[in-house]
């Protein structure tokens, strides 16, 4: 896929300012694959082609049915409305020429969005969202809405975190879509194997430190199951058996990935994740230079209460849960199959210490 070149953001109004972002919602019961392949790609290769594209990413979601929110950054003010149209052309055709035939009314799926839905929303905006039966309304299926783009300033440190974070999204898309293409993403083992890669190169750019690396990943696991605390969403039935099985090969691949990141020999790594590794080094480079500037201020779940953070280290966990989430999400990992790979890692990193107290010359 082409890339648009995304510079700084420019003055708003100014000369050269990008248009305004149009955001799509596709309901699409399936797996979001040919969405992705065969309607956003070509359509994000075509508007940059013509000029008309200065961004773009996607997430998957799944708040009234499952869908993909393609947001999209016109080059300019004047490009708003032949983007928006053209966009919704083209899914629509898609979506005429290859429905989802999966309807999502009840059973696993149905019972997962209504426990986010739970999870997520208090309780005065559920009730916007409810149907007479007290669950979710869903969306009809094999269908686009235009909705409002409302990026979430507290959560990725204000203007400047938010702006970073589109940058980041766009490369995170871009990778999940050539991933799509070229590998077997629908085997399990394919899947789970490449995001737990995508993690290794993440963490180890972002914290050098193992220690504090393995309590991240504790912490991250930690989260998503708690979340799910009472739900089989998460269960954590064969984490052990399956960590016995891979724990040795992840091991020695997660080493090999800390080193050459440390080395700055990211060109050691397999063709798949050097460029994602030289991405993350710069990305992490960004957050520290926006940490030290004293540009990210964000907002606690509760109550509102905005701080920032200028400590670097603390920048630099605080983002990268979510931007680990966000490219989790956008390969289809699901919450527990994400939560068991933070389990794994953080087990191989602390098997590693162990092993390394234990050997002659150790500290064990």
């Amino acid at each position: 896929m082409t890339s648009p070149a995304l510079t700084g953001p420019a003055a708003p109004g100014g000369p050269g300012a990008p248009g305004d972002w149009q955001s799509l919602h596709v309901f699409y019961a399936a797996s979001p694959r040919p969405l992705l392949l065969d309607c956003v790609r070509p359509l994000v290769d075509e508007l940059t082609r013509d000029g008309l594209l200065s961004g773009y990413f996607f997430i998957n979601y799944w708040l009234q049915g499952p869908h993909v929110r393609l947001r999209l950054k016109p080059s300019s003010a004047a490009a708003n409305g032949e983007v928006r149209d053209r966009a919704l052309a083209a899914v629509q055709r898609f979506l005429t020429t290859r429905p989802a035939l999966y309807e999502v009314k009840a059973g696993f799926l149905a019972d997962l969005y209504n426990t986010l839905f739970e999870l997520e929303y208090p309780q005065e905006q559920r009730e916007k969202l409810l149907g007479p039966d007290g669950r979710m309304l869903l969306r009809d299926n094999n269908s686009v809405s235009l909705e409002p783009y409302e990026p979430e300033y507290g959560k990725y440190g204000g203007p400047a975190g938010v702006a970073l974070a589109e940058w980041h999204f766009q490369r995170s898309s871009d990778l999940v879509v050539e991933a799509l293409r070229t590998m077997n993403l629908h085997v399990r083992t394919v899947l789970l194997g490449t995001a737990a890669q995508l993690m290794m190169v993440m963490s180890a750019s972002f914290l050098d430190d193992d220690e504090e690396l393995a309590h991240f990943l504790e912490r991250y696991h930690a989260f998503w199951d708690g979340a799910f605390s009472g739900t089989d969403f998460t269960a954590r039935k064969g984490y052990d058996r399956a960590y016995e099985d891979m724990g040795a090969e992840l091991g020695r691949r997660f080493t090999a990935v800390r080193a050459a990141i440390a080395r700055g020999a990211e060109e050691e790594l397999p063709a798949f994740l050097r460029g994602w590794a030289l991405h993350c080094r710069e990305l992490a480079g960004r957050v520290r230079r926006l940490a030290a500037d004293g540009e990210l201020v964000f907002r606690r779940w509760s109550g509102g209460e905005e701080f920032g953070i200028a400590d670097e280290r603390h920048a630099l966990a605080m983002l990268m849960s979510p931007y680990m989430h966000m490219t989790n999400n956008r390969l289809s990992v699901t919450i527990r199959d994400e939560a068991f790979l933070a389990y794994v890692l953080a087990r191989t990193l602390r098997g590693d210490a162990d092993a390394a107290g234990a050997a002659p010359g150790g500290t064990g």
